[in-house]
């Protein structure tokens, strides 16, 4: 049951790559260049394109073949194909390559003055005239050097946020992630490209696997702030789907200062994501720190209509990474607003033990309470925000930072039979308050397995407080437990959801 990005081998150290000497060719000029090959113009409407959805999913599910020679393609070759001098169809479209981690073609159709024409051929597209099939695309930045959003592998795509670095993924969809039976993978089969800059991209795409089909609509925008997307999601369902995952995310979560078990590799922290963050419909805040588990295991929040979720990068600060090719203090956070009513449903986390880096353990999604049954047509609509700034804070105080360790007075030999959890919060209602403003620390542990707790304004930072909690694991019998401040009744932060299975015992 993995979530790992197919494409990963193509994007985890970056993917933004030198395109010195490009040649940046309309559709038309490319065309009349010999450049690429096109078919003959088609009328295209998205209600056509639902329409094909809903006929394909009335019929058996067909899987497509490897392009030939796909898996004799490695990374090196494959990035061969993809830097370098080419041909950008429309100016800012460059095709990526098939290869052993996409090996799979999909077809492409560019879409003038409502009329769609479809790529017959890959020859001479890629870098140095190199010729592939076409395993998906990139839309370069407005400088050329790089580019801003990418589409490759199963239903995978992502963006390079505010800061330009690319990291966590968005899907199109996610079917049965976590489950005994095993995950299975839609696929991308087909896109029709509309208006193509540097700046916006409207993208229609055709999904399809052997459960479902459907059909999606990406309006992307890249802005200084980030880059948003607002996504219709239409499936029609050919078998009944236990776990059908909406504005699926997939990230990776190595290791923090956090880990229990620390790696040998020289660097404090290696994360695309360091938690999940949920704002309910009553305005409540949650936030879940990510770990690396011994096994995997997955978390279920239940609510109804919810305002946004999405896995963050809260930690932005470059000594915590201390790498200065990777950047993961630049990795953009990936939330999701949903739009429209979604009814109940819960927002689902999967973790899964990792040993590296490159591979994506971490899935969240929202899965709603409504069958979905085979036979079944669903619409959802959303925005997804590829941004570094915390959508989530708000106006109360938000964790910024937490350790562990053995439990007792500092200076003092530790006591083995209990832990510290130390949690920071920051905020600007913070401001002011002391050790005599009667701000406690609220939690749900049984009063038996704590030790010692306090709450305190941090000296030196005003808008920063601090809970201490000593906790004995074996009085334990809940997996987590809950966490906010509160001041006259009221809660002065988010709700910190902490795991306890990863505590030695």
């Amino acid at each position: 049951m993995s979530t790992r990005n197919p494409s990963s081998a193509f994007t985890r150290r970056g993917v933004c790559g030198g395109l010195a000497g490009l040649s940046l060719l309309p559709l038309a000029r490319a065309a009349s260049a010999g450049a690429a090959r096109f078919g003959p113009p088609q009328s295209f409407s998205w209600e056509a394109l639902v329409a094909h959805a809903r006929a394909l999913a009335a019929r058996p599910y067909q899987a497509e073949a490897a392009a030939p020679g796909a898996h004799d393609i490695d990374f090196d070759a494959a990035g061969k194909l993809t830097y370098g001098p080419a041909t950008a169809l429309n100016g800012t479209v460059r095709l990526l390559p098939v290869s052993r981690d996409a090996p799979i073609p999909v077809r492409l159709n560019f879409i003038e003055d409502g009329q769609a024409r479809r790529l017959l051929s890959g020859k001479g597209m890629f870098a140095h005239g190199g010729s592939a099939a076409p395993a998906g695309l990139r839309v370069l930045n407005p400088r050329g050097d790089g580019d801003w959003l990418s589409f490759l592998g199963a239903s995978y795509f992502r963006t390079a946020g505010a800061q330009n670095q690319y990291g966590i993924s968005a899907r199109g969809v996610a079917v049965d992630t976590a489950l005994a039976h095993g995950e299975e993978f839609p696929r991308f089969t087909e896109f029709w490209i509309e208006n193509p800059g540097d700046a916006r991209v409207l993208i229609h795409a055709l999904i399809d696997g052997p459960s479902l089909s459907g059909a999606m609509r990406i309006d992307s925008s890249n802005a200084p702030g980030g880059v948003v997307q607002d996504v219709t999601a239409v499936f029609a369902l050919r078998r009944d789907i236990r776990r059908l995952g909406i504005a699926p995310a997939s990230s990776m979560f190595w290791y923090d200062q956090n880990s229990p078990a620390r790696t040998s590799d020289w660097r404090p922290e290696i994360h695309d994501s360091d938690g999940l963050a949920i704002v309910a419909a009553n305005g409540e805040h949650l936030w879940r720190a990510l770990r690396n588990p011994r096994a995997p295991r997955t978390n279920a929040f239940a609510l109804s209509d919810p305002r946004g979720f999405g896995l963050l990068q809260r930690d932005r600060r470059f000594s915590d990474y201390q790498d200065d090719g990777a950047f993961y203090d630049r990795r953009p956070s990936l939330w999701i607003e949903p739009i429209g009513n979604w009814g109940p449903g819960a927002v689902m986390l999967y973790e899964f033990p990792t040993g590296s880096e490159t591979t994506d353990n971490i899935a969240a999604f929202w899965v709603s309470d409504m069958p979905m049954r085979g036979g079944g047509y669903h619409e959802w609509r959303y925005r997804l925000r590829w941004i570094s700034r915390d959508p989530s804070a708000g106006a109360r105080a938000h964790l910024v930072d937490q350790w562990s360790g053995a439990g007792g007075i500092p200076g003092a030999i530790g006591r083995q039979d209990t832990r510290k959890l130390v949690f920071d919060f920051e905020g600007d209602n913070l401001a002011g308050l002391d050790r005599s403003s009667g701000v406690e620390a609220v939690t749900n542990l049984p009063p038996a397995a704590i030790t010692a707790q306090a709450a305190y304004p941090v000296v030196g930072a005003a808008r920063r407080w601090r809970v201490t909690i000593d906790i004995r694991p074996a009085a334990l019998a809940q997996s987590e437990f809950r966490l906010f401040l509160r001041h006259k009744g009221a809660a002065l932060s988010e709700t910190v959801i902490e795991p306890l299975a990863d505590l030695p015992a």
